[in-house]
């Protein structure tokens, strides 16, 4: 029997996958992104009732000003809807609605409000339960200039230009370093004002302000500066921090993961690395409702998939005699090893691998899951596509699909 006879059907994978993981989307037929999640509290209101706010975001789900806002949305249990605004192409619409013409932007029952901050101040105030500033009256105050000095002591503009720095003289990359590092510890005694890992008593907007970019710091700086904040000795309550806020659920939902932040900060900056890629988390990987999140999400998306890779990563140029249904049919098969691997898959070897020397398969299939799998697993954009978890699980099973063509 065929190896390709012995995979489960793209439907059978998919009912398979969604019995093992909560995660839903909402499909997007012909528009950007081609899904989109499903809040985690749209259940709370009844049927054919319009959510209380329409949140305005990029399409790619990972500008750190949106995630500010959702982060929140989730954290408050907010039943919310979302238009995605495309950046390159801002339509005429948006831009006369926001003065800025930037995203975010919200319409709180049906209250338009622009600039991250503002917005979660005004959430905060109309939907105040669970609180996310202290109900202590000294230290709210400390909680809201937290927040103003968030957006206005440097952290961020240092920490970016010392990321982002053109500059090859080592002494001013140097001076840049120690600039971000002076930042870094002003956080961390902020953090050793209370007790506890957060920046108040409890989890709050502060966090939340702070949370998308030392995220993309952290992810980023290892591959583009060689320097470290996670794992950092000198900035233990920051690596503290990190700890708890991975214990969030609503975290989950709204964080990128390390490749995609790495990945899109080199096409977006053309920033060159100096370092190997952050490692994946291999616990994460192997959680099964993080694999079942991933074939599920491929499952159920893989026209797009499939188009996506015949138009863009140069499969078609195997093609024998312009014969594209065939590569079409070797990269469907590829994508369907890999979903099956996703739900099924162990450490076991691979049996469509190679066996004594031996390829189980032709060189043109091999060729076209190698081109296949290589660009889908740095194609895929968390969350825009699946969460951070799932993204992780997706791509270390593509690796290690990949390693059983070679």
């Amino acid at each position: 029997m065929s190896i390709q006879g012995t995979l489960s059907s793209w439907e059978q994978l998919f009912e398979v996958a969604q019995k093992n993981t909560s995660a839903r989307r909402v499909r997007r037929p012909g528009q950007s992104p081609s899904t989109a999640p499903i809040p985690s509290s749209l259940q709370k209101l009844p049927p054919d009732t319009i959510p209380p706010v329409l949140l305005y975001r990029d399409t790619n789900s990972w500008c750190p000003f949106c995630e500010r806002v959702w982060f929140a949305l989730e954290e408050k249990e907010i039943p919310f809807a979302t238009e995605f605004i495309d950046l390159s192409n801002k339509p005429k619409w948006y831009t006369d609605l926001v003065p800025t013409t930037l995203v975010p932007a919200a319409k709180i029952e049906g209250k338009l409000v622009y600039e991250s901050k503002d917005i979660l101040y005004a959430l905060e105030e109309r939907f105040n339960s669970p609180p996310l500033l202290p109900e202590n009256p000294e230290e709210n105050a400390i909680a809201r200039q937290w927040v103003e000095d968030a957006e206005t002591n440097g952290f961020r503009d240092i920490g970016y230009k010392f990321l982002r720095e053109t500059s090859v003289d080592a002494d001013e990359l140097a001076k840049l370093q120690t600039a971000f590092e002076a930042k870094l510890d002003e956080l961390e005694q902020a953090l050793a004002k209370y007790p506890g890992p957060y920046f108040v008593s409890s989890f709050s907007l502060v966090d939340i302000m702070y949370s998308p970019h030392l995220d993309r710091l952290a992810a980023n700086l290892p591959v583009y500066r060689g320097y470290h904040i996670k794992g950092n000795p000198r900035f233990p309550l920051i690596n503290a921090w990190f700890e708890a806020l991975n214990q969030r659920p609503a975290y989950h939902r709204v964080k990128s993961d390390d490749t995609t932040n790495n990945l899109l900060l080199r096409r977006r900056w053309s920033v060159s690395p100096v370092g190997n890629p952050l490692p994946l988390d291999l616990a994460t990987s192997q959680e099964i409702q993080y694999r079942a999140e991933a074939a599920e999400r491929l499952s159920d998306n893989r026209e797009v998939a499939i188009g996506d890779i015949l138009k863009n990563s140069g499969v078609q140029a195997l093609a024998k005699d312009d014969d594209i249904a065939t590569v079409k049919e070797a990269v469907d098969f590829h994508l369907r090893l890999l979903a099956d691997y996703l739900i099924n898959g162990n450490d076991a070897l691979l049996p469509w691998g190679r066996v004594g020397g031996k390829d189980n398969i032709d060189p043109f299939s091999s060729a076209v899951g190698a081109i296949t799998l290589a660009y889908v697993r740095n194609r895929i954009c968390a969350p825009r596509d699946m969460s951070a978890g799932a993204a992780t699980a997706f791509r270390a099973a593509a690796d290690k699909v990949l390693a059983s063509i070679y």
